[in-house]
């Protein structure tokens, strides 16, 4: 996993709007949660939401409660400033996904669009997945979106992975059962293009 040290420098020296996988409007995993069917009331959690504008875009649909987890503090503080009070409605937890402690069983639907292609190791992604075996529910979903095949080597200067949808799919395994994939084309502050393929799961056991 890469270092609290770097993500804390990208979101306190950047604006949140000069990155590159900045969106205004998380369109593509709103459109994936709704259509997951979860009810407004679901335990969702934002994994690498940092200064995301997922969570703004939950709230204002009526979803809830949102935990937002994220490496760097600076990111999570911008998103709490953003919303105002509006923040009081989500949690907020500074943490390593990977190493995070959730209770078992507790999420109804795990979304991450920011971290699973930082995990370069077999290792890292091994325990990534143990996490999202323990925290979701059986029957909960997990909209996971990644640099597809096509996508870029890097990303703020850091080596990334590139999946097509099986690939990603079978990071998870047998416990979960595809439902739906899509791609992407992510265009950039910079006027750049990024191909990000999603995948939603389901939990089926264990």
């Amino acid at each position: 996993m890469q270092s609290k040290d770097h993500w804390e420098t990208v979101y306190t020296t950047k604006a949140v709007d000069r990155v590159s996988w900045y969106q205004p409007h998380a369109d593509k995993s709103m459109q994936l949660i709704r259509d997951s069917g979860v009810p407004r009331n679901a335990a969702i959690m934002d994994v690498g939401g940092g200064a995301s504008t997922l969570v703004d875009d939950l709230l204002a649909d009526g979803y809830g409660p949102v935990t937002v987890l994220d490496l760097s503090a600076a990111a999570l503080a911008e998103s709490q400033r953003r919303l105002g009070p509006l923040a009081e409605r989500a949690q907020w937890v500074v943490a390593d996904v990977t190493s995070a402690s959730f209770a078992q069983h507790s999420v109804d639907l795990w979304h991450d669009r920011a971290v699973f292609h930082f995990l370069t190791s077999a290792e890292e992604r091994a325990a990534y997945v143990r996490q999202v075996l323990h925290a979701v529910k059986p029957g909960g979903h997990v909209i996971v979106a990644t640099f597809g095949a096509d996508g870029p080597l890097q990303c703020s200067g850091l080596p990334v992975m590139r999946y097509a949808a099986g690939e990603l799919h079978a990071e998870f395994g047998e416990p979960f059962a595809m439902l739906a994939h899509e791609e992407q084309v992510h265009h950039t502050p910079f006027g750049t293009d990024q191909q990000f393929i999603y995948c939603m799961c389901r939990k089926v056991n264990d």
